[in-house]
């Protein structure tokens, strides 16, 4: 990874985002890639990409917080994919980030209520059940409440 990051760096390249794709990275390994990234980029250059195919996605993402990276591709609802591994799935939900760092006090500037109707809103209209942990359970807790109150 080293090596590529710096080819990367010696080309030109800007940006570069860690990316596991096809979601069978674990926090270590994603560790492992930003050491070896970091070397070549500064932080404010580096990404996280985390699919969420084997449920790591927020841990992995989580990995990288704790190394100082700050910017992160999501996915509401978790959509999305990858053309070259069957089976795998999207990207990390966006809710389920974003629950997550407003539960580290750490503020996005993002409503994850209206994530959440966003989320059910394009689930609804692709015929497919969001992928998201947190809006599974806050649509839930919402369905709940409104059956107590029509009681």
């Amino acid at each position: 990874m080293g090596y590529l990051a710096k080819l990367m760096k010696d080309i030109g390249v800007q940006h570069i985002g860690v990316a596991d794709t096809i979601g069978v990275g674990t926090p270590i390994k994603v560790r492992k890639a930003l050491e070896a990234t970091l070397q070549h980029f500064d932080i404010n250059d580096v990404s996280g990409h985390f699919h969420d195919t084997y449920g790591q996605a927020v841990a992995n993402t989580l990995a990288a917080l704790a190394m100082g990276v700050w910017q992160f591709d999501t996915s509401v609802a978790g959509l999305g994919g990858c053309p070259y591994a069957k089976g795998a799935t999207g990207n990390v939900a966006t809710e389920d980030v974003v629950y997550m760092l407003h539960g580290m006090g750490i503020e996005t500037g993002l409503d994850l209520d209206k994530l959440v109707d966003a989320g059910a809103f394009i689930s609804q209209a692709l015929g497919r059940p969001t992928q998201s942990r947190v809006a599974k359970a806050l649509l839930a807790k919402r369905d709940s409440a409104a059956v107590c109150e029509a009681v």
